[in-house]
Order: structure tokens, then C-alpha cells, then sequence
């Protein structure tokens, strides 16, 4: 009878551990969901906000904000209003594109584990990441 039972186990096992895994990719529930990185060493930090639609990400918005409260946009690594320092100006541009490129590829392809940093974006890629896995944390 013993030997009879261990199949039977065997087979009970595979299929929860299946089941379990299989259970990560499209369970969010629909909706918007937001998440928020930590500081970086600046002050700043990143906020995304998901939409989720059939328990896919249909639409992603990533946005750093600097320590006093202005986002990084095209007006990030300006002066006053003006380019003082082109070089500077430049990669803090090229940390904006970043953010959207980091928001478009999620939607692509559907993992976080599949997006590409970009050189010169390392730490709003960090704040990408923390932020989107604690706004799908909101949507299990």
C-alpha cells in the first residue's frame, strides 16, 4: 500500500508548487496602483503609477522628484532657468529619457527583471524598480 501512495504524493506536490509559481504573472487585480522608492542620497525619489487592465500593465508613468518637491523634467540640471553647464545639463537629460524609457519597456515586456538599465541612469533605475514592485504589491 505504501508504494502505492508515494506516487500519488509525488504527483500532489508537483502540482502546488506548479500552482504556486504559476500564480505571480497576471494577478494583479485592475485598477491604478502607485508606488514610491525610498530617498537617494540627494533627497530625491522616484513615483510610479500603473494602470492594470485583464491583470496586464496597460500603462506606466514614472516620475523622480528632487528634494524640493520639483519634478526631473526638462528643466532638470538647469540653473536658474539656464544651461550653466552643458556636460551637467546633458546627463541630467539623459536621466530624463531614461524614466521614460524605463516606463515604456515595462509595459512592453510585462518584467521587471527584463528591463534594461541605462549607463548614466542607475539610481533612477533603482528608484523604477522599487517603486513598481511596491505599487504591484497594492495590486495582488
Amino acid at each position: 500500500m505504501k508504494n502505492r501512495q508515494c506516487p500519488l504524493l509525488f504527483i500532489g506536490a508537483f502540482l502546488a508548487i506548479f500552482s504556486i509559481s504559476g500564480c505571480d504573472k497576471g494577478a494583479y487585480r485592475d485598477g491604478t496602483y502607485t508606488g514610491t522608492s525610498s530617498l537617494d542620497d540627494t533627497g530625491a525619489y522616484g513615483e510610479v503609477s500603473l494602470t492594470v487592465a485583464e491583470g496586464k500593465i496597460r500603462q506606466c508613468r514614472f516620475v523622480t522628484w528632487q528634494k524640493d518637491g520639483t519634478p526631473k523634467d526638462e528643466r532638470y540640471g538647469k540653473v536658474n532657468g539656464e544651461i550653466s553647464n552643458q556636460d551637467f545639463y546633458d546627463k541630467a537629460q539623459l536621466a530624463v529619457r531614461a524614466m521614460e524609457q524605463y516606463a515604456a519597456q515595462y509595459v512592453e515586456v510585462q518584467d521587471l527583471k527584463k528591463i534594461d538599465a541605462v549607463s548614466g541612469a542607475t539610481i533612477a533605475y533603482h528608484q523604477f524598480i522599487e517603486a513598481v514592485e511596491q505599487a504591484l504589491e497594492k495590486a495582488q
